[in-house]
């Protein structure tokens, strides 16, 4: 069922509008007072002089993630006020509002019509406000006998600029993709006895043929072993002949005409991984279901770019196995011929996802993209070096600096990492096959990783972002991301698409 039933933008102040909740922001100025920030101010005047003693008294800051519940006042037509904290009043930017638009969604306790008086003075601010609020409303209940998702049946969006055309279509684009990001979040938090490569492929097929509407759409192709192993997919192949689930390859292509443009987007797909016969430890394979947020990520940004119309073209791979030391998995030792005829002298096959990613990359260039971005939670040294909460991007100079301004917008954390000539060295320091899959030197291996994904890219301009950390969130919500799956990357992903498409006269 749908998380919010309608979205209604209204220009109008929040004392007039007939709803259960009302949220109004709160920021410190630089005096250290609290005080409501922009289109919460009738809110305040309705309590008139008493506010601030009644905020003091509650011990409230307008903190960022901080919330207060008050009743509401003579001359506010909402049954309650919600205080969501902003923080410094000269920081407030759309990340700020997006984060307490999350924030506020999870406290609103059982409300079914809500006004969002949050700051929403021009279309960025106000599709944050939606982005943010669709976005803390997340909650995977599907394995929870009775639980129904949290769900609110109407949002009133509060803005001066509501009528303007741009706003209306940042509000529509901010639920698509919203909506997107928890398909990608649903796939990625669904356990791996539900979701592996077959089943997975499947609800991708399925999504794809449910949309309906005139026009042009995503087409949705599946590739299973015999395909593969016709085209030479070793990888995929070798990958998942350790489980009794065979591998899967879906191939997303949205061709829109008059498209000047050609993306290529690839995602890992390891719906488990339990390392192999280089087998993790128990503790180390608890989360290994999300191994896949890199297929899921780029599955789901190709359809929301669909449903948006970008004219943009994009041809997707999401290459899937399940990584299992059954009696037939690889081994180290082994070698594998790659798509491309490269081969791999195989020494650790708790690297597979570099291994399925090498067919797709070397598949995606052989369409001639303009540029091949690809997503993958592939690394737990990236882990090390940034923290959970930002990805590691590898690539060339310009590919690198478009997908950093397209997260600086949407508010995905990214950084930049090299590519040293040492570890493209290393990687084809090997006297029994072409490239060596690891090297098992305990430092730079993100570094390494990228290195031997970068022999597969062809002269194609490239960018390869490393999720393993932001792909996931092991403890509690915080701003508009939820506990489990995030679905990072997919906002970033529409983002650089829709920077492709020229402005309008």
């Amino acid at each position: 069922m749908p998380r919010v039933t309608t979205y209604t933008l209204r220009k109008g102040s929040p004392t007039k509008t007939r709803t259960d909740v009302v949220v109004v922001g709160a920021v410190r100025t630089r005096g250290g007072d609290v005080k409501v920030a922009a289109g919460g101010e009738d809110v305040a005047a309705a309590y008139g002089r008493r506010f601030k003693p009644l905020l003091s008294s509650m011990t409230f800051r307008g903190e960022p993630g901080e919330t207060l519940r008050l009743p509401s006042p003579e001359g506010v037509r909402a049954g309650q006020l919600l205080l969501v904290g902003l923080g410094a009043e000269d920081a407030v930017d759309a990340h700020v509002v997006r984060r307490a638009a999350g924030t506020a969604a999870r406290s609103l306790g059982n409300a079914a019509s809500v006004a969002l008086a949050l700051p929403a003075e021009d279309a960025a601010l106000v599709a944050a406000v939606a982005e943010g609020f669709a976005s803390g409303l997340y909650s995977f209940t599907a394995y929870k006998s009775g639980a129904e998702p949290t769900s609110v049946s109407e949002v009133l969006l509060l803005s001066p600029v509501a009528r303007d055309e741009d706003v209306v279509a940042a509000l529509e684009r901010a639920r698509t993709v919203a909506e997107h990001v928890d398909h990608a979040r649903d796939w990625v938090n669904t356990p791996p006895n539900d979701l592996y490569p077959e089943s997975f492929a499947d609800r991708v097929v399925e999504l794809v043929r449910s949309r309906k509407g005139k026009g042009p759409k995503v087409e949705v192709e599946v590739l299973g072993p015999d395909e593969l192993a016709e085209l030479g997919c070793g990888g995929i192949l070798g990958v998942g002949q350790g489980s009794h689930r065979p591998p899967r390859l879906v191939r997303l292509t949205w061709a829109p005409p008059g498209a000047t443009h050609h993306v290529a987007l690839v995602g890992k797909g390891i719906t488990y991984d339990s390392g192999g016969l280089t087998i993790k430890s128990g503790a180390g394979m608890a989360t290994m279901k999300n191994d896949m947020g890199g297929a899921a990520a780029v599955i789901a940004a190709t359809l929301a770019i669909g449903a948006l119309g970008l004219p943009v073209a994009v041809t997707t791979y999401a290459p899937m196995a399940e990584n299992m030391p059954g009696g037939g998995a690889m081994r180290p030792g082994d070698v594998l011929t790659m798509r491309d005829g490269q081969t791999v002298e195989v020494t650790n096959t708790d690297a597979e996802g570099r291994l399925v990613m090498a067919d797709a990359l070397a598949l995606a260039v052989e369409q001639s993209p303009d540029v091949l971005l690809d997503v993958a939670t592939l690394t737990g040294g990236c882990v090390v070096a940034l923290g959970e909460k930002v990805a590691g991007l590898m690539g060339d100079d310009a590919t690198t600096a478009a997908l950093t301004g397209a997260a600086a917008r949407s508010g995905e954390k990214l950084w930049r990492l090299p590519i040293p000539e040492e570890s493209r060295k290393a990687v084809v320091d090997t006297e029994i096959a072409d490239v060596l899959q690891a090297n098992w030197v305990r430092w730079g291996g993100t570094l390494y990783a990228a290195a031997f994904l970068e022999r597969f890219t062809g002269e194609v301009p490239w960018a390869h972002l490393d999720i393993a950390g932001p792909a996931w969130n092991g403890g509690g919500a915080s701003g508009h991301v939820p506990t489990g799956a995030t679905g990072y990357a997919v906002t970033t992903l529409v983002e650089y698409a829709a920077g492709l498409v020229p402005a309008a006269d």
